[in-house]
């Protein structure tokens, strides 16, 4: 770059000198002997500037790709107490407008920054060579300069810092509403939803013309002050041509090089702009690349034991124990107008940010379930029945009490450790944009068809594949959206089965399942489940009550527990939960 600018500069001067040979009378041999040097400086020029491009343009697109790479990896390893947080629509706006502002500034930014340095710099020489009153004369209009890129490059940073806000509550719009979509035409919401989207879309437009106002003053503001300099040159510089203290090959190439330097006062108003732009949008990164999981710590470096009942993954169990654990919900982050994530309902302590008025999700919960054993938790909606699963594989951890597997507080393992130990099957089933097969064998290492069709046997799937075009070969739509919500539940099953875990997590599972289909399912599942530890929660009772031990929660405390037949004989909050499902379910067969 630096070279490509030395070489721009040296033009005007073997210009400069042969239009003074041809006034003094040189041969014709002398002018095209200049003619031919200052084509191979323009060719040596040009080539060093399409490498400069190609490289630095290229660096821009590496450091882009890094980035969005560092992104990726640091939200993989967040936890869900962070993502409770955050908006996925601010994500991904991070994640596109963001770093592309920051690509610009790591790529063209720096390419125009060096050149309007080196080749105003080169220029300025080549100009005090030719007259030095004449440059001092035609810099004068640019003292004001300085003061005035500060000044306007300080508000672009903030009005771009404002669009991007803006564009991160576009994008979390657009996002949600092309997820529910069916939810906004079920009730009728579509011109609701457009007028509220046409409404942050006029806010982006706003904010938009408020930095393209500022944008559009910055080049023409200095491109004036260039003109100033030009209209200088041409005044001052034509009365010291008259006077013979400048020659007209100097007269000439002082005008080329005044050009020259125009253009790079113009080009360092427009890297500023990037510059300032690329700093608003870097702040926003950083908060992703500084991020740290509110629960998850993997420092863990304590080994589990031998499983009970076998020493391979397709055996045993683990003892899973609850002491005294409380845990409540974190609050979402909200981005205020400048962009930044501020969450009011948080308090920090010296342990981090705790929710200082959410409202407790569990209260005091201990139990313990042997290796191999049957645990089964009911109660209402609300109760904290997803909460407590959700804990054992530490996508949150309880504020207090321990959660322990095996005897071990599960904080001190290794959280790849912990999760291999585990198959989960979360209450809202989620299916990739890939095949049938390659959902079920997604927690595989490798492929292992036999597991996965064993797995599809124990999950009542084998008749829906057979019925898919392409059986296991079946791409799915975005989110399984092919799949009816109980197939959708059968598939997530089966993908946590296929696994052959130590520990099976089935959080509300068969919800989505009719009650024949759920009655062979669960006849499966007691020969699958032994000698592996499994924790069910369910409203359903019927789907709970051949487990060894039942909890019975209401309002995030075990208020009953025991075997079926030992809370059917209290009669209380148990029994009114399975009274309540057979009567709607005698409503339902009506």
């Amino acid at each position: 770059m630096v070279v490509a600018a030395f070489l721009a500069s040296v033009i005007p001067s073997l210009l400069q000198r042969g239009v003074d040979e041809i006034r003094s009378g040189a041969d014709g041999s002398t002018v095209v002997r200049l003619g031919g040097v200052m084509l191979i400086t323009a060719v040596a020029s040009g080539v060093l500037r399409f490498t400069m491009r190609l490289l630095l343009n290229g660096i821009s697109r590496r450091i882009e790709t890094d980035l969005r790479h560092d992104i990726f990896a640091r939200l993989s390893i967040l936890d869900a107490s962070w993502y409770a947080r955050w908006r996925t629509g601010d994500l991904m706006a991070r994640l596109t407008n963001d770093l592309g502002a920051v690509r610009m500034a790591a790529g063209p930014a720096v390419m125009y920054l060096v050149n309007t340095i080196f080749g105003g710099l080169f220029a300025m020489i080549m100009m005090v060579r030719i007259s030095p009153l004449l440059t001092a004369v035609a810099l004068l209009p640019m003292i004001g300069l300085p003061v005035l890129m500060l000044r306007l490059g300080r508000l672009v940073h903030d009005r771009f810092e404002a669009v991007q806000s803006q564009f991160s509550q576009l994008t979390t719009r657009a996002q949600e509403n092309l997820s529910g979509v069916r939810v906004v035409r079920a009730y009728r919401q579509e011109h609701a939803e457009t007028a509220r989207f046409v409404t942050l879309g006029d806010k982006y437009l706003t904010a938009n013309m408020r930095l393209a106002t500022l944008n559009g003053f910055m080049n023409p503001g200095f491109g004036l002050l260039a003109g100033l300099g030009g209209a200088v040159t041409i005044g001052v510089g034509g009365r010291l041509l008259i006077q013979g203290q400048v020659t007209v090959g100097g007269y000439v190439a002082f005008g080329i090089y005044l050009a020259q330097l125009t253009w790079p006062l113009i080009a360092l108003g427009w890297t500023t702009n990037l510059f300032q732009r690329a700093a608003a949008s870097m702040t926003r990164v950083l908060e992703l690349l500084d991020a740290e999981p509110l629960a998850v710590h993997d420092t863990g470096t304590t080994s589990l034991p031998v499983a009970v009942g076998g020493v391979d993954a397709q055996q045993g169990g683990r003892t899973v124990e609850f002491r005294r654990v409380s845990f409540r919900y974190p609050r979402p982050v909200i981005v205020s107008e400048d962009g930044a994530a501020r969450d009011a309902n948080y308090e920090q302590t010296p342990h981090g940010a705790t929710p200082s008025d959410a409202r407790w999700i569990l209260r005091d919960v201990s139990f313990r379930i042997p290796a191999g054993g049957t645990l089964a938790i009911v109660g209402a909606t609300g109760s904290g029945k997803s909460a407590l699963l959700d804990l054992i594989p530490r996508f949150f951890d309880p504020q207090q009490g321990q959660v322990l597997l095996d005897g071990i507080d599960i904080r001190e393992l290794p959280i790849g450790a912990l999760r291999a130990e585990l198959g989960y099957v979360p209450q809202e089933a989620l299916l990739f944009s890939e095949t049938m097969g390659e959902n079920i064998g997604y927690g595989l290492d490798v492929a292992d068809p036999e597991r996965i069709q064993h797995a599809t046997g124990i999950a009542q799937l084998r008749e829906t594949i057979a019925g898919l075009p392409n059986g296991f070969d079946t791409r799915l739509g975005e989110r399984g959206i092919n799949l009816s919500g109980g197939q959708k539940q059968r598939t997530a099953l089966a993908r946590a089965l296929a696994r052959a875990p130590r520990v099976v997590l089935l959080d509300d599972a068969l919800s989505a399942v009719d009650t024949q289909t759920e009655a062979a399912i669960l006849h499966e599942l007691r020969t699958a489940l032994q000698g592996r530890t499994a924790l069910i929660a369910s409203h359903r009772v019927s789907a709970v009550r051949d487990a060894d031990h039942i909890l019975v929660l209401d309002d995030g405390r075990i208020v009953e527990q025991g075997t079926h037949e030992q809370l059917m004989r209290l009669g209380q909050r148990y029994t009114e939960l399975l009274q309540r499902q057979q009567l709607l379910e005698a409503i339902e067969a009506a």
